[in-house]
């Protein structure tokens, strides 16, 4: 019997809080690629936090997944035909596409990969979209300079392990801010940052103790209380990398935010990106130098890795909850 292309499809949008009810899971026949096509074999998928705004229509930088329609994600795995040149069947790769065991796609949205330089599964994390996303947005937005404060918001997560090592690698004090004694003690011990705060005490105090001489930059992956907590500690010329706020993803009304007013008493710059905008195009440059940080011992990273695609969504509920430790990716069947 032919192998079955498994898909998560988005069944309804949540009220908050995604469910296990939101979500499908369907066999179909694998489709076949068109004239200059791909067909990739997943055999990891990247979870992320954005993806709960794909599953919500409200207004927003990128298109929202349709109802019925399989939940986006970047898979890593191999080709299985080509209708593309400079691809083969057996080529591995990083840029399939979606909750499903087999995608269709452009050549375009492919980037070819040497297995032998790296675990698969890194292309999506240390590697990959996540690991982008913090050297692109230090390198445009948060620019440290030696001898800064720098303060990471999920500092054990995909994207905050990686922005903390780069900005220790460029002598900065790093301070992370994470949930729970294990993820604070993985932060300090293995990633090397100064110190790590547990949002979960008083926040306060320990950024108080920690951050004495005030903060020069901070990367917001958090939002909510952390967010309150940090702002009134930005220095002057103080920049603000505005992530992500996976606090916030699943309220259903917004939330106050600090007084702005300080953003022009302190000279602040307070910017959001998308990596998605201009970011894959400095892809290869990414890559060289994050292998060369690998292979040097200095970049470390951690992943949580979950067995079979039918437990994408449950997986990808305990993301939001913060229950993941490490780079969260599906091993898919």
């Amino acid at each position: 019997m032919a192998e079955m292309n498994l898909q998560v499809l988005l069944r309804r949008r949540p009220k908050g809080e995604p469910v296990p009810e939101d979500f499908d899971i369907v066999e179909t026949p694998v489709s076949q690629p068109g004239p200059g096509e791909v067909l990739v074999r997943a055999h990891y998928l990247s979870l992320d936090p954005y993806m709960r705004g794909r599953m919500s229509d409200a207004k927003s930088y990128s298109a929202p997944v349709e109802i019925g329609a399989v939940m986006e994600g970047q898979t890593a795995g191999e080709v299985v035909a080509s209708n593309a040149p400079g691809f083969a069947p057996g080529d591995t790769v990083l840029g399939g596409f979606g909750w499903q065991r087999f995608s269709v796609v452009q050549p375009a949205r492919l980037f070819k990969i040497d297995p032998k330089e790296a675990p698969l599964s890194a292309s999506l994390g240390v590697l990959g979209m996540p690991g982008l996303t913090a050297w692109v947005g230090l390198e445009d937005i948060g620019q440290p300079k030696g001898g800064e404060t720098v303060v990471v918001s999920a500092a054990s997560g995909a994207v905050g392990q990686v922005v903390g090592q780069i900005a220790r690698i460029r002598g900065c004090k790093v301070v992370g801010i994470a949930g729970g004694a294990k993820k604070c003690e993985f932060v300090t011990e293995v990633l090397g940052f100064d110190a790590c705060i547990d949002h979960r005490g008083d926040l306060n105090a320990q950024l108080d103790r920690h951050c004495a001489q005030g903060i020069d930059v901070y990367w917001e992956n958090v939002g909510g209380a952390v967010q309150r907590a940090v702002f009134p500690r930005l220095n002057d010329h103080a920049r603000m990398v505005m992530c992500g706020m996976i606090a916030e993803y699943n309220d259903t009304e917004a939330r106050p935010g600090p007084n702005l007013m300080a953003a022009v008493r302190k000279r602040l710059r307070i910017q959001g990106f998308i990596v998605s905008d201009n970011g894959w195009t400095r892809y290869p440059q990414f890559r060289t130098e994050m292998l060369g940080y690998m292979a040097s011992g200095r970049m470390a990273w951690r992943e949580d890795v979950v067995e079979g695609l039918r437990n994408a969504p449950s997986a990808f509920i305990g993301l939001l909850k913060g229950e993941n430790f490490g780079k969260l990716v599906i091993k898919i069947d």
